[in-house]
């Protein structure tokens, strides 16, 4: 019976038009507001952190996405506004998810883009009180958020390495194998 009525429920949902389906996802679903956040690292393998005027400890750049703005657009507009730095932004992104305050972060690791001068950074928003590059032996009190954007990052660079190994573990296909396509030779 109940299967019945799931049934039946999927096969009208089907036939509703997709703005009505997504205003009723809209009002059904949760909302989470979603912002971009950078690790940059220097050369030296020194990392930028930033103080919020609002918060303790300290935190990585970053901020929420705009209306209609790509992620990553987002993460290189946030850490100008923030520190007067442009980047580069390196690999793929990682995502956390916090569920209690319906947030997703996506986490980026970033490099001075050229010309940029590290020395140069500065607090450029009302927002942030304090900025400085540290050592990655030497971080100061972290936020929690950014603690979390560095593990996934390192979880995801860890899943990028072992893929990259497990590439070249791989046996060659049967047609690399015998030089050429489906085992056949000329």
């Amino acid at each position: 019976m109940l299967d019945r009525l799931q049934t039946l429920l999927l096969l009208t949902w089907r036939r509703l038009p997709r703005p009505a389906r997504r205003l009723i996802v809209r009002v059904m679903a949760p909302s989470f507001t979603v912002g971009a956040v950078c690790l940059i690292e220097r050369e030296d393998g020194r990392v930028l952190l930033v103080r919020q005027v609002y918060r303790n400890g300290w935190g990585v750049p970053g901020g929420l996405i705009k209306r209609g703005e790509d992620v990553g657009s987002c993460a290189r507009r946030e850490v100008l506004e923030e520190v007067g730095l442009r980047i580069e932004l390196v690999g793929e992104p990682a995502v956390v998810v916090d569920a209690p305050p319906q947030r997703v972060d996506v986490a980026y690791r970033a490099r001075l883009a050229p010309g940029a001068e590290p020395d140069a950074i500065s607090p450029r928003s009302p927002e942030i009180r304090e900025v400085g590059w540290f050592g990655l032996d030497e971080l100061p009190q972290l936020q929690h958020e950014a603690v979390s954007a560095l593990a996934a990052l390192a979880r995801a660079s860890t899943q990028a390495q072992l893929l990259r190994s497990l590439d070249r573990l791989r046996p060659p296909s049967s047609a690399e194998s015998t030089g050429s396509a489906g085992g056949l030779s000329a």
